[in-house]
């Protein structure tokens, strides 16, 4: 989507993955708030091209651990940490534009956005393609144990206090169940052109 309009990218799950991958180097525990809401203020991250750099050291790779991925939803729940994330995350939003992905993108970080889209899937396609990342990868891994994290993982993000997993009333839902990556852009590329021909004739 990004790279179709010539906009900015901000994957907003990777910055809550590089936080619980900080806390795991320097022995910070997840249940440690006011520590790893000091981490997320502090983090020295910069996108470029595609991968993520933390301190110097790309971690494109080490932030889709597991690990990372349960620490990611844990630290996610607490409120001083999404708050030391939450001008982080605004502060990508440059022109052209930007193209924001994540679990309260729509609700909480830019709620004014021009087109809010909530993706979905089933539990099961989305552990099977967690599944291929990770072989493809190199990394060895469980689907059963990946579709059990998963459904304890959405249970976790939409009890959460602050910042729920739901849906925007004025977001577009489109179920990815059964569609392929190049359908799921062309769709939400003639969704966003739609509003904003709209928003030109007004």
């Amino acid at each position: 989507m990004a790279e179709a309009l010539g906009f900015h990218y901000l994957d907003s799950g990777a910055l809550y993955r590089l936080v619980a991958l900080a806390a795991v180097q320097k022995g910070v525990g997840f249940d440690n708030e006011a520590a790893l809401a000091d981490l997320a203020g502090q983090l020295d991250v910069r996108f470029i091209g595609g991968r993520l750099i933390l301190s110097g050291h790309n971690v494109t790779d080490d932030i889709r651990s597991e690990i990372c991925g349960m620490g990611a939803s844990r630290v996610g729940a607490m409120p001083g940490v999404r708050q030391a994330l939450l001008a982080r995350q605004r502060a990508f939003r440059a022109a052209p534009g930007l193209v924001a992905e994540g679990r309260d993108m729509a609700t909480v970080v830019f709620p004014g956005a021009t087109l809010k889209v909530f993706l979905t899937a089933s539990a099961e396609i989305r552990a099977e393609r967690r599944y291929k990342q990770l072989k493809e990868k190199g990394i060895d891994a469980n689907i059963r144990a990946l579709l059990s994290e998963l459904r304890e993982r959405d249970q976790r993000d939409s009890d959460r206090s602050v910042a729920p997993l739901q849906k925007a009333a004025d977001a577009r839902e489109l179920d990815s169940t059964g569609l392929g990556i190049e359908e799921i852009v062309r769709q939400v590329l003639d969704w966003y052109r739609q509003k904003v021909a709209g928003s030109q004739t007004l």
